[in-house]
Order: C-alpha cells, then sequence, then structure tokens
C-alpha cells in the first residue's frame, strides 16, 4: 500500500529536480533563443527508461524525449561520467535543431539507476539556410543529422566529435556554449538524485519512482472511465506543405473501451515538404492532450499513456519515413495533431473542450552575417497567437499555446543580439473569433533587418482560421507581408528569400476559434 504523503513529496522532489535542471541550462545558455525563450526541456528516467518526471518546459520535447533515451541506451554503452547526444528525428528526435544529451547516473551496482536528459532547440544546425528550419525536400537539405554518439566520456569533452558538429554550423561559438549548458543541466540532475537517494537510500527512492508511473496511470483510468463509451473521429487539415497548394488531411479516430486507441489511420502520406512528423512528434502531442484533460495534478510520468495506444501508420504525415524533411513537423503537424484531437474529444466531452488555439508556432528565422562583428547570425523565434475560447470563458490574447510553451523574445534582447529592429509588436485586435465566449487574439510583430539576410517562415492557419466550437466563429487566418518602400506585399505561410537593408518583415498571427453562440 503506497503512502499517498510520501508519494506527494517525491512527486514533488523528481519534479523539482526537472526544473533546477532547466533553470541551471536557461542561466548558462549563450543563444537568445534558449536564454530568453526557454526553447529547452529537462526529464528524468528510472533505470528501463520510464519518465518519472518532466519540467514544465516544451510539451512537444516532453512527451518525445523518451525515446531518444531509449535510442541512446540501445545504441551506447553509458559508462560513469557519460554523456550521449543526438538529434535524428528518425531515432527518437524531433527536429535537426532540437539536440538532446542523456546522460546515466549510478548511485550503486555496475548499471545506470536513472538516467537524466536535456534537450534545446539550438538556433542553427546548419543546412540549406540560416537557422536550419527552411523549405527542404529531404532531410540532408535541413542541417546536421546526429546519430546517438558519445560526447562526453568519463566527465571529459570529446573534442573530435565537438569539432565535426561545430564545422557544420554557422554560428558555432553559440553552439558550443549552449551544448555546455545542457552539460551542466545533466550534471546538475544527476547530483541532486545522488543527493535524494543518499538521504532516502536507492530502494526507497527507486520504489517511489515505481509507485509514481502506477499512481499515474490509475488517474488516467479514472479519467477513461468517465469518457463515455464509443468511437469519435475527426479530422483536420494543414494548409499545405510549401511545395504544393494541396491542403494535407490528418484523421483520428478515438475508441473507447477499458483502454483507449488513438489511431491516425486515413492521414495523408508523407509529403514532398518539411512538414512531415514522425512517430515521437505525434505521441508527445496524445501525451499533451491526455495530461491536459486530467483536472488532478497528475505527476507527468510514462504511467499515464499504459492505458493509451497509438496507431500511426508507416509513410503517412503524422509518421515519416526517411529521407523526409521534417522540420516543420514539429512545430506545426503537432499543433494540427493536438487540433484534430481535440475535434475529436469534443464529441465525447462537448463541456469540456476549447476551440482551436491558432494552431501554429509561426516559425521566424532570420540569417546573415552581422556587420557589427562580421560573424554569421542566426536569430529563430516562434511567434504567439490566441487561446481558443473555453466552454466558461474567453480565450487569452498574444500567447503560445499547446506544443509549445516558450516566451517572446523581447525586444531589448533580439536589438542588442542580432542585427535587427523591431518596428512592432503589438496584440492583433479584432482577430479572435466571436461567441458566447470570444476566442483570444493574434500578434503582429513587424522586424526590420539592418542589414542583407536570409528570411523564412514556415506557418500554418494561413488558408482557413482556427475553429470555433459550439456555434463560436473561426479565428482570423494569419498574413504575412514584406514591408519595402512603404508598401506592403503579402507573402505565402510557407517562404525563404533573401532581404534587403532597410526591409520588414511583418508577421501577423491567427487568433483563435470561439466558444458558443
Amino acid at each position: 500500500m503506497r503512502d499517498p504523503i510520501e508519494l506527494e513529496i517525491f512527486k514533488n522532489i523528481f519534479h523539482s529536480i526537472a526544473e533546477e535542471m532547466g533553470a541551471a541550462l536557461r542561466r548558462t545558455a549563450f543563444s537568445p533563443n534558449i536564454k530568453e525563450r526557454r526553447d529547452y526541456s529537462c526529464a528524468l528516467f528510472d533505470d528501463d527508461a520510464q519518465v518519472i518526471a518532466m519540467g514544465d518546459h516544451m510539451p512537444v520535447h516532453l512527451g518525445s524525449m523518451p525515446m531518444s533515451v531509449q535510442t541512446a541506451i540501445k545504441t551506447c554503452e553509458l559508462n560513469p561520467g557519460d554523456m550521449v547526444m543526438l538529434n535524428d528525428p528518425f531515432r527518437g528526435g524531433t527536429h535537426l535543431p532540437d539536440i538532446t544529451l542523456v546522460a546515466p547516473v549510478y548511485i550503486k551496482g555496475k548499471r545506470p539507476d536513472f538516467y537524466v536528459a536535456s534537450r534545446a532547440h539550438h538556433a542553427d544546425v546548419g543546412g540549406t539556410y540560416p537557422g536550419s528550419m527552411g523549405l527542404c525536400r529531404e532531410i540532408y537539405q535541413e542541417g546536421f543529422r546526429i546519430p546517438p554518439v558519445t560526447l562526453v566520456r568519463g566527465g571529459k569533452m570529446d573534442r573530435d566529435i565537438l569539432a565535426l558538429l561545430l564545422n557544420n554550423v554557422r554560428t558555432p561559438d553559440e553552439r558550443e556554449g549552449d551544448l555546455g549548458a545542457q552539460i551542466a543541466a545533466c550534471n546538475t540532475g544527476a547530483a541532486r538524485l545522488r543527493e535524494v537517494c543518499q538521504r532516502y537510500g536507492l530502494a526507497h527512492t527507486r520504489r517511489n519512482a515505481a509507485d509514481l508511473l502506477e499512481y499515474s496511470e490509475a488517474i488516467m483510468r479514472a479519467f477513461l472511465r468517465q469518457v463515455p463509451k464509443g468511437v469519435y473521429a475527426a479530422e483536420d487539415f494543414m494548409d499545405n506543405d510549401g511545395i504544393s497548394d494541396k491542403p494535407i488531411k490528418i484523421a483520428v479516430t478515438l475508441r473507447f473501451g477499458k483502454d483507449v486507441t488513438v489511431d491516425f489511420t486515413g492521414s495523408d502520406p508523407q509529403v514532398e515538404g518539411s512538414i512531415n512528423a514522425v512517430e515521437a512528434i505525434t505521441y508527445s502531442a496524445c501525451f499533451y492532450v491526455f495530461r491536459c484533460l486530467l483536472a488532478e495534478d497528475v505527476p507527468a510520468t510514462a504511467g499515464l499513456m499504459r492505458p493509451v495506444k497509438v496507431i500511426a501508420p508507416e509513410g503517412t504525415i503524422v509518421n515519416a519515413k526517411p529521407p523526409a524533411a521534417v522540420a516543420g513537423g514539429n512545430v506545426e503537424t503537432a499543433q494540427r495533431i493536438v487540433d484534430v484531437l481535440l475535434r475529436a474529444f469534443a464529441k465525447a466531452l462537448p463541456d469540456k473542450i476549447p476551440a482551436a488555439s491558432s494552431g501554429t508556432m509561426n516559425n521566424l528565422t532570420i540569417g546573415g552575417t552581422d556587420p557589427r562583428s562580421g560573424q554569421p547570425f542566426a536569430y529563430y523565434e516562434t511567434l504567439a497567437g490566441g487561446m481558443g475560447a473555453r466552454p466558461t470563458k474567453a480565450g487569452v490574447s498574444g500567447v503560445h499555446t499547446h506544443m509549445t510553451n516558450s516566451l517572446n523574445t523581447p525586444a531589448e534582447a533580439l536589438e542588442y543580439a542580432y542585427p535587427l529592429r523591431v518596428r512592432r509588436y503589438s496584440l492583433r485586435r479584432n482577430s479572435g473569433g466571436a461567441g458566447k465566449y470570444s476566442g483570444g487574439d493574434g500578434v503582429v510583430r513587424e522586424i526590420e533587418v539592418l542589414t542583407d539576410a536570409d528570411v523564412t517562415l514556415l506557418s500554418e492557419r494561413r488558408t482557413h482560421g482556427p475553429w470555433g466550437l459550439n456555434g463560436g466563429k473561426d479565428g482570423k487566418p494569419g498574413e504575412a507581408h514584406l514591408v519595402k518602400d512603404g508598401n506592403a506585399k503579402k507573402l505565402n505561410g510557407k517562404f525563404s528569400m533573401r532581404m534587403k537593408k532597410g526591409e520588414r518583415i511583418r508577421v501577423e498571427s491567427p487568433g483563435a476559434g470561439g466558444w458558443g453562440k
């Protein structure tokens, strides 16, 4: 019989370790994308690579990170003081800019007792476009692809492995600094786990970790019993893949019985453009949605998904095969997978599901040579939008939603770090859908380039706005414009182009759907 008080204590101990890992990463990172936007995630795992705690970081990272940890363990021999690095989307990663470090934690014995991992979005990992988020047709164009390799051996950096990475990116000093921050995060997590085991004992600590898995599973099963048994289906569409104008369907069927099956059969085949999602992304989106539906403050462990079976047919937009381009799958398709899951749940739980949020991360990258230093720069940011109206209240305006939990880059930090100037930053008034409760408004972000630069945008919800629910109106679709000589030229939702000094890029993110008539 588990002790509920002790279980709550260990839940908070493990969670606080993951949070402290994140704080160490943020404070020691070099890039504004990590220091300011907090585009990173940290987590703890038991000796079977089952997640036992996650920081309150990026949902798209956290649900997929266990696959990276499992791949690292299977591929590399992890001795004390070692750390494995990887970013391969087809081996547990998400997209190439997200680099994961995995470290074993030895307490006693000859095998790891725990694992810790940190994942961070690096503002450039090479490839065709600065920022590594452009329109590509295969993964080889998107950047430097890293299989599981041992970056740190016995506490010492493998300089050859590091040199190989740094020689293939545009901003090597920033990359080395951010990797060092990830190493610090993993060392922090390992140190804290050792302290916990020293205080409570290894066996006691591991038993409570196992109990947390069972506790999470029990809470999820209790929720599933409240859902009316039956079959609920929905579909939604991506605007296009950036190569053609054809919409791409994502379909899901939820089958509720004793357990639940989430079946994406019927989704369109993988596409030529860079919005393909790998299996880890689809699983992560499911993890996020099911966790959000729980009313309790449940620990985010592997136990949550034990009653949930995910079917993502290989070769489709939700489980692409190599050499598919996947940069946008992590940031755009993940959002649409959440939308379609919520749309299906709305048929089962109509009084609990919100309308669609902005449904895009509006990925903006700008890169070139900084005239102040003569060195390359790469700026990356996701832009906020509207939150969907809820059954009891309006949506929030200008906020990152669902699979992104990041912040904006403050104008001061952006202008200090890059040859860019923020000309406008405001809410996009009246872009949220009307209803009994209105959807949140999007934002307007207009940036002037102070030197010639390559600019890319990967965004969605440009063809159709985020949907409303129960009679609520759709949110306003997003837009992008090139502002030149006082004139604004409308751009596609996905593009790569060369901008001249003094020109501006203006992105207007979608508003969210309204709820109720």
